[in-house]
C-alpha cells in the first residue's frame, strides 16, 4: 500500500512532515518524498490535504466482556475503537467475572485475538474487587495481563494497597487507582457544588479525590512503582501529581478523560444522567486545570474511560442511573476541538497524548515512526465536521449525541490492513 502526499504527525519528534508512506508485509518499507512513489496497483490512498500519525492507544477501556455483554462486548468494543482511531486498548478488570482467575484472562484474550486490533487486559489487584485479599498478580501477569486495577472500586485498605504496589514495581507492571474515597461520597456522579446544590443532594466532593490521591502519592513515592492516577477531575489532584513529578518522582502519572477536559458539572442540567460519571464532572476551574495540567506535562495522556451502559440503564432517575459514557469514537474530535482549535496545545503535542505516552507507560514501543515498524496508522482530517449520530456500540450513552465533532478519522489501519474507513 501507498499513502501519498499525507501530513505525517510524529509524536516523538512533534514534527509534522509532508510525505508518502509505503507500506509492505504490514510494516513500512519507506517513508518518501511527498508525490514521489507512484500508485503500483497493490492499495493507494490519495491523502492530500489529510493527516497521518501513530494510530492511537487507549490506556482505560470497559468492554464488559464477560458479565455485562448486553452493553458492550470485545467485539463491538473494539469497532469502536477502530473507528476512533485506536488500535491498542487496555481493558479494566472490573467484569464479570472480575480478572482475577486464570480463566477469565484466558477467555477475554482470546476474545481479543478476534478483533483485529491489538486489545489487551489488566488483571483486577483484588480478589472479587471486594478490597480484601490480593489476586495472585505473579499468575496474572505470567499469562498476559499487562497490569493491575481495581478500576471502579477505590483500594480503601493501605496496607493492602502497599502491598500490591511493591508486587507491581518487582513484576515491572503498573497500577492503575480509581481516586474516590467512598466513605466522602453521599452520591456519585454529580459534584458537590451546583450541581448538587440544583438536585438538593450531597453529590461527590473533590476531598473524595484528592485526599486518597494524596496517599496513593505518597505510597507510590515510596514503592516506586509506576501509578496512574485514573480520570483526573478536579485542581488539588492536578497540583498534587504536578508537585510529585516537579520533585522527580517520574514513576507518578496522571490521565485525563476527554469529558473532563470539554464539560462541566451544568452538563448534568441539560444531559441528565448521560452527564454523570465517577469522578464527576467538576467546576470551568477544575476543567481549566486540567487543561494546564496537559500543557506542562503533569498529566501524561489523555484516556477514555469508555464505559458503555445500555439505554434503560441510563434512562432511570439520576441517582438510581449508573455513571459513565462512551469516549473512544470521539476522543480525538474532542481534543482536537478543546486542546488544539483552543490552542492550548499543538496538534503534535495531541498526538503524543494519544500514542507514545499511553504505549511507553505499559512499556510497549509506539509504531509507524520508522522504517521497519508495524504499519498501525490513523488517517484523519482537521478540518472536517461530522454529527455523532450514531454508535459502533450496543450503547449510546453521550452527552455528545447529535453534537458537531471538529476532526474526523478517516482511515485506520493495523499491520497495513484497512480496518476502518470512513464511508
Amino acid at each position: 500500500m501507498i499513502i501519498s502526499n499525507v501530513n505525517f504527525v510524529d509524536p516523538v519528534t512533534e514534527t509534522i512532515n509532508n510525505c508518502d508512506i509505503k507500506i509492505d508485509l504490514g510494516r513500512i518499507t519507506a517513508f518518501a518524498a511527498a508525490g514521489s512513489l507512484k500508485d503500483d496497483g497493490d492499495g493507494f490512498i490519495d491523502a492530500t490535504g489529510l493527516c497521518a500519525s501513530p494510530s492511537f492507544c487507549d490506556i482505560h477501556s470497559h468492554f464488559r466482556d464477560p458479565g455485562f455483554t448486553y452493553k458492550e462486548d470485545i467485539l463491538s468494543g473494539a469497532e469502536c475503537a477502530k473507528r476512533g482511531g485506536y488500535t491498542d486498548i487496555i481493558l479494566m478488570a472490573n467484569t464479570n467475572p472480575a480478572v482475577d482467575n486464570a480463566e477469565t484472562l484466558l477467555y477475554i484474550q482470546n476474545r481479543c485475538l478476534e478483533t483485529g486490533i491489538h486489545v489487551q487486559t489488566c488483571g483486577s489487584v483484588t480478589k472479587g474487587l471486594k478490597g480484601e485479599e490480593l489476586t495472585d498478580m505473579a499468575d496474572l501477569k505470567a499469562r498476559g495481563a499487562v497490569g493491575f486495577t481495581d478500576d471502579g472500586i477505590p483500594l480503601m485498605d493501605e496496607i493492602l494497597l502497599e502491598k500490591a504496589m511493591e508486587i507491581c514495581k518487582s513484576l515491572d507492571v503498573p497500577i492503575s487507582l480509581h481516586e474516590e474515597d467512598k466513605n466522602l461520597i453521599k452520591e456519585s456522579g454529580v459534584n458537590t457544588g451546583e450541581a448538587s446544590a440544583h438536585y438538593g443532594i450531597g453529590g461527590a466532593p473533590r476531598e473524595a479525590e484528592y485526599k486518597l490521591v494524596a496517599r496513593d502519592i505518597e505510597l507510590a513515592k515510596k514503592t516506586g512503582v509506576r501509578l496512574d492516577v485514573q480520570h483526573v477531575s478536579c485542581k488539588e489532584t492536578v497540583e498534587l501529581v504536578r508537585k510529585a513529578r516537579k520533585a522527580g518522582f517520574k514513576n507518578i502519572y496522571a490521565e485525563a478523560t476527554p469529558h473532563h477536559i470539554s464539560m462541566t458539572e451544568t452538563a448534568l442540567f441539560e444531559y441528565g444522567s448521560n452527564a454523570k460519571m465517577n469522578p464527576p464532572l467538576r467546576t470551568e476551574e477544575d476543567r481549566q486545570a486540567i487543561i494546564e495540567g496537559i500543557k506542562d506535562g503533569t498529566i501524561s495522556f489523555i484516556a477514555t474511560d469508555h464505559a458503555p451502559h445500555s439505554k434503560e440503564e441510563k434512562d432511570r432517575p439520576l441517582l438510581k442511573a449508573p455513571s459513565g459514557i462512551l469516549g473512544l469514537e470521539t476522543a480525538f474530535s474532542i481534543g482536537y476541538e478543546f486542546l488544539v482549535e483552543s490552542g492550548a496545545i499543538k496538534l503534535p503535542k495531541l498526538i503524543r497524548l494519544l500514542t507514545l505516552e499511553p504505549r511507553q507507560f505499559y512499556n510497549m514501543k509506539c509504531p509507524a515512526v520508522g522504517v521497519n515498524d508495524p504499519a498501525d496508522l490513523v488517517i484523519f482530517d482537521i478540518k472536517a465536521k461530522w454529527r455523532f449520530t450514531k454508535s459502533k456500540s450496543k450503547s449510546f450513552n453521550t452527552p455528545l449525541k447529535d453534537r458537531v465533532m471538529h476532526g474526523k478519522i478517516k482511515y485506520t489501519l493495523c499491520g497495513g490492513k484497512i480496518v476502518y474507513e470512513e464511508i
